[in-house]
């Protein structure tokens, strides 16, 4: 079974567009979409493990231009 994990993204002011464009390029995030609240983007994730998740966060979610954020929220079966 693989994982899925909710990445909570904070985007700098007017980036946003651009950030779930560019999310949703990122080879493991099968959805990427804009939120209002205290985060601007929610994307979703998955990968056949917790590294994999690593993975698609350290080199295709935080580099993009105008992340200034994240929080990973592992999902789990109920």
């Amino acid at each position: 079974m693989r994982m899925r994990a909710y990445i909570l993204i904070q985007v700098r002011t007017g980036e946003i567009r651009e950030v779930v464009r560019q999310l949703a390029r990122v080879e493991g995030v099968v959805e990427a979409t804009m939120t209002f609240g205290p985060y601007d983007a929610v994307a979703v994730v998955e990968a056949a493990d917790v590294a994999g998740i690593g993975r698609i966060m350290a080199s295709g979610i935080q580099p993009i231009p105008g992340v200034t954020e994240t929080l990973t929220c592992l999902a789990v079966e109920a």
